[in-house]
């Protein structure tokens, strides 16, 4: 009797994409041939006549599939870090960082990191916490970073920095990315950030449109711990952003808290993924 690694695989799409249909019957009809126990999540209801759960009892999963783009991998990320559950992310998206099964070829790279033959990654997140007089009024976590910005305007706004309590620098900027290395290759690479192996416990700092040409992308241990705070002066309110997804207003006053989460996630990828391709092929290198 051969024992397979996993048992009840999960399936979570990306919402209002008519080309999860045919994604959706295909790989379902895949994992029904090989004898998967499935779990549809909630996502999926609007494609499927299957019954679907709540994501929160995908925990049960050995395995989610994740349908979509990166964007939809980070949203089921956020949801199933804390339950130890493993993800593999089919691509009908169009950079595909995250999600790296080639949808042309998702069953048969399904059924290969089903059987076992996989690599797997395990990639940190970041928890954020939003405090107002003392009182904590937002708590969220991000796999990719963790963005402060002005809203609703174009103006620049003024923020103190600590590290592990102690200050960095006090800055005037449009803004500042706090990164993961999952994130290095999404918007902090458009603020000049350097791009970090996904394996590197670190997590990197980069302010947006600094008004001093001296600031300057920093990273650090990832066990480190950050503040930030608007300084009085400021004229705007600003506003948190996680994932792109998931934000919170902020005002004068407000200490923005950030600190590596305690549940990661993991990613099994095809045996033939290599990085350092996909950075060659996204990112249009020679």
């Amino acid at each position: 009797m051969i024992i397979r690694p996993f048992n009840t695989i999960g399936i979570i799409a990306k919402p209002e994409d008519k080309r999860i249909v045919e994604t959706l019957a295909s790989v379902t009809q895949c994992l029904k041939k090989l004898n998967y126990e499935i779990i549809l999540d909630q996502s999926v209801a609007p494609y499927s006549q299957q019954a679907t759960v709540s994501t929160q009892e995908l925990k049960q999963c050995d395995v989610v599939i994740v349908l979509g783009g990166d964007g939809t991998l980070l949203s089921a990320a956020r949801k199933l870090a804390s339950m130890n559950v493993l993800l593999i992310g089919v691509n009908l998206g169009r950079l595909g960082f995250l999600v790296d099964v080639d949808n042309d070829n998702k069953c048969g790279d399904i059924e290969t990191i089903l059987s076992g033959k996989y690599k797997k990654e395990d990639r940190i997140m970041l928890e954020v916490d939003v405090l107002r007089k003392g009182k904590s009024i937002f708590q969220h976590n991000a796999m990719n970073d963790v963005v402060l910005h002005i809203r609703e305007t174009v103006r620049m706004i003024e923020f103190e920095t600590f590290i592990n309590d102690k200050i960095v620098n006090t800055q005037r900027a449009d803004g500042l990315v706090i990164s993961t290395p999952s994130g290095s290759t999404a918007y902090a690479l458009s603020t000049g950030g350097p791009i970090l192996h996904p394996s590197l416990d670190v997590i990197a700092m980069m302010p947006i449109c600094p008004h001093t040409l001296s600031s300057r992308p920093i990273v650090f241990n990832a066990n480190d711990k950050i503040a930030i705070n608007l300084v009085v002066d400021n004229k705007s309110d600003a506003q948190v952003v996680c994932d792109g997804q998931a934000n919170q207003n902020i005002v004068t006053g407000d200490i923005v808290k950030i600190k590596k989460a305690q549940h990661g996630i993991s990613l099994l990828h095809p045996e033939k993924y290599d990085y350092y391709h996909i950075l060659r092929e996204k990112l249009d290198w020679s």
